[in-house]
């Protein structure tokens, strides 16, 4: 038997049942094409131009009723009122529900933080838009107005600017549109999801924005980069501009932005608070991602992470671990949190009911083009009152020049409504002109009047040629347009509140091998040999083994993730960490730094340092009585492993160094042989490493200072003979009985 090729009108499955959606009989087959086209097209369309895609005054229709409604209600310039009344007002031309239209308002408030320039002045709890659970108070406990600058927004309203159209149920009308005198859809951040496409618009700082719409007005090829520097975003935070990506946005509407989180760090109480988070994101999201890290184990530098947001604004407070350099943890939650989130743009606009998708340019100009005519209509409705005005006081002055003879025509009139036309045939005028003169009152009928209507007939001949001359001249529109941005922007501007950073300036965090932690024991030899032995180990080892002539300079006791400086007698510093060395036995000799850590030919190690948080100083003493105190801080660097030079001066011979977490009091001591002490808080720091220092004791020629140690680790038993109360000092001739052969030296 021969297969039937199917048609689509075949393919469409026949049913029979007469039980089917409770219909007796067949039902009646329809293409899937047609119920796409009768069912689901009119309402995509509606939800597109009508709901969900911002039109060129940058607003939704659910934003232009609410604001409309405010505006009717008198609330741009009287007192709150509650926003259940608002909520209801505004039902009369969004009948979408109370609830729909409070969120809207949410939106609009100055509380809620989602707007650069908030149009809605609000009182009460709002919500923030930084925050996905704190939730907003009802609409009967918050009140609300209309913000100053919603003035723009309608001041050319009452003077034809824009259409109007009835609402849903023709009861009343409400504007298309409405006449903002400065270009709000790129000022206001919106976003709107639709059926098949979606707008995603950022804000640009209204300063900018007015700025670069005048250079496009006096100049179409203005470069708007150059004016219009980056977006700019409610919750403030730190732009990356890249520049390749924000020409892109500029010129096609599409592309993205990354916004990360502003932070400071308190380095007393060792915590990190971040005061700015990207636009895109809520501190619930990034709460939950670095919980959720922390417990896979991949960021294990912070000990705890709260929100500490209150009335004052946000706050995340970040507790980090002992010795946790606070710029690479940042550095490594930028990379895998929301802190460092990136903001699409797609720039979709209804223009003239059509969805498109503009770059910044493009907008301008059609925002120039529409607001041209806004103004040319609003020109038009002033022209058009003072020529009908012009009109009544024509007709009155012709009246008025004989003014008896309209008097004898009046009181001759035997029936009132033939007075008009008895007026028109006397003087020759219209029926408008004559209803105007017959209101005139008694009292108005003198001297003074007559001659002041007179000439305000002239006045307004002026003003109405001055009208159509600036109808007939597109540059005299334009600068109209121009004066009133530059108006805005003197009132209205703000500082902008996202920073712009550059690419190359922030530091990114690449994941490193992860060092295994355990507590272990270092040691350094004066000939430069360093060992690392845990404590197992060195619990069960003998003696400790160095090179015939050689002894132990320091030890420490430290964990294997410790960062280590070595400091050498050629002012350098090499940085490394104790993982770099594999565990050894107190038995062995060591590794030899020169060669481990790559020194030059003849530079030797002569101290060690653990740096951990980089808190306190290192001490430099000179031979010739002079010291420096440089901020650990200054030797912090981004990478695990880094040689320094400049380490501290070379201007003197170097007779020792110490670090010190805190101010405390040393003794130093001459080969004369005298001593001295001095507390280290008489030396103020210097920022820079190779400094020179100043005086802290005074040598005689022949000798020099030999050694320093803690005070509280010499032998001298009459501390305050040898205590010096101002620096420099010469100290004292050291006494026998304040001379300890068993010290122990700081070398």
């Amino acid at each position: 038997m021969a297969k039937k090729k199917q048609t689509d009108e075949q393919a469409v499955r026949h049913i029979d049942n007469p039980n089917v959606m409770g219909l007796r009989g067949a039902v009646v087959d329809q293409l899937i094409t047609d119920t796409l086209d009768t069912n689901f097209m009119p309402y995509a369309m509606s939800v597109i131009v009508s709901r969900a895609i911002p039109e060129i005054d940058g607003f939704k229709p659910s934003h232009r009723k609410l604001l409309y409604t405010m505006y009717k209600m008198g609330l741009l310039t009287g007192g709150r009122t509650k926003s259940a009344n608002i909520v209801g007002q505004t039902m009369r031309l969004n009948p979408h529900g109370d609830a729909a239209i409070y969120e809207t308002m949410v939106r609009l408030s100055r509380g809620h933080e989602a707007l650069l320039h908030p149009f809605v002045d609000s009182k009460g709890n709002f919500g923030k838009v930084y925050s996905r659970d704190m939730a907003y108070a009802a609409s009967r406990y918050t009140e609300a107005k209309l913000s100053p600058i919603c003035a723009e927004l309608f001041r050319d309203l009452d003077s034809d600017a824009v259409d109007f159209m009835p609402n849903y149920d023709n009861s009343t009308t409400e504007p298309t549109l409405l006449p903002t005198t400065f270009p709000n859809v790129l000022v206001s951040a919106n976003l709107g999801i639709a059926v098949g496409m979606a707008s995603q618009i950022c804000g640009f700082n209204l300063g900018e924005v007015c700025d670069t719409t005048i250079a496009l007005l006096k100049n179409p090829n203005h470069d708007v980069a150059s004016t219009l520097l980056a977006p700019d975003f409610p919750t403030g935070g730190q732009l990356i501009l890249e520049e390749n990506e924000l020409r892109q946005i500029y010129n096609t509407g599409r592309g993205s932005v990354r916004v990360r989180a502003r932070y400071r760090y308190d380095k007393k109480e060792n915590v990190i608070e971040i005061y700015e988070i990207p636009y895109s994101t809520s501190i619930e999201a990034i709460l939950d991602k670095v919980a959720e890290l922390v417990k896979a184990g991949k960021i294990k530098e912070l000990g705890d992470m709260r929100d500490e947001s209150d009335l004052s604004g946000l706050k995340l407070a970040i507790d980090l671990k002992r010795g946790v350099d606070p710029e690479k943890l940042m550095a490594k939650l930028f990379k895998l949190t929301p802190l460092e989130d990136a903001y699409s743009c797609n720039f979709n606009i209804l223009i003239a009911g059509n969805p498109r998708v503009m770059g910044v340019a493009e907008i301008l100009e059609e925002w120039i083009a529409w607001r041209t005519e806004c103004v040319r209509r609003r020109l038009y409705f002033v022209m058009s009152r003072k020529k009908e005005k012009l009109h009544l006081l024509q007709g009155l002055k012709r009246i008025l020049l004989d003014i008896d003879k309209a008097i004898a025509i009046i009181r001759q009139t035997e029936e009132e409504a033939e007075v008009i036309p008895n007026l028109m045939i006397g003087f020759g005028i219209d029926q408008i002109q004559a209803e105007y003169v017959a209101e005139i009152k008694l009292r108005n009928i003198n001297k003074e009047y007559i001659l002041k209507r007179v000439a305000e007939v002239s006045a307004l001949q002026d003003e109405i040629d001055d009208l159509a001359d600036t109808l007939a001249k597109p540059q005299r529109v334009k600068k109209i347009i121009i004066d009133e941005l530059t108006a805005v922007g003197k009132k209205y501007a703000q500082p902008r509140k996202t920073e712009i950073v550059y690419g190359d300036q922030v530091e990114t965090y690449e994941e490193t091998e992860t060092v295994e932690d355990y507590p272990v024991h270092l040691f350094l030899s004066r000939e430069g040999y360093f060992k690392k032995i845990t404590p197992q180990s060195l619990r069960m080892s003998g003696e400790q083994k160095f090179k015939e002539g050689d002894s132990l300079r320091q030890t420490f006791a430290a964990t294997n993730a410790a960062e280590i400086m070595f400091f050498t007698d050629r002012q350098q510093v090499y940085k490394t960490r104790a993982a770099d060395f594999g565990d050894t036995k107190a038995s062995a000799l060591g590794d030899y730094l020169p060669g481990k850590l790559g020194m030059d030919e003849g530079e030797n190690v002569i101290y060690a340092c653990l740096p951990g948080d980089y808190s306190g100083h290192m001490l430099f003493f000179f031979e010739n009585g002079k010291a420096a105190k440089v901020p650990l801080d200054a030797y912090r660097t981004t990478s695990n492993r880094r040689k320094l030079t400049g380490a501290y001066s070379d201007k003197f011979p170097l007779a020792d160094m110490i670090y010190l977490p805190e101010d405390t009091e040393l003794a130093l001591y001459t080969g004369e042989p005298r001593a001295m002490l001095f507390h280290t808080s008489l030396l103020l720091p210097k920022a820079t490493r190779a400094t020179q220092g100043v005086a802290v004791m005074n040598i005689k020629p022949k000798y020099r200072l030999e050694r320093v140690a803690l005070a509280k680790d010499t032998g001298i038993v009459n501390l305050s003979r040898y205590r010096a109360r101002s620096i420099p000092a010469a100290g004292a001739l050291l006494k026998a009985e304040d001379t300890d052969e068993k010290q122990l030296e700081l070398l």
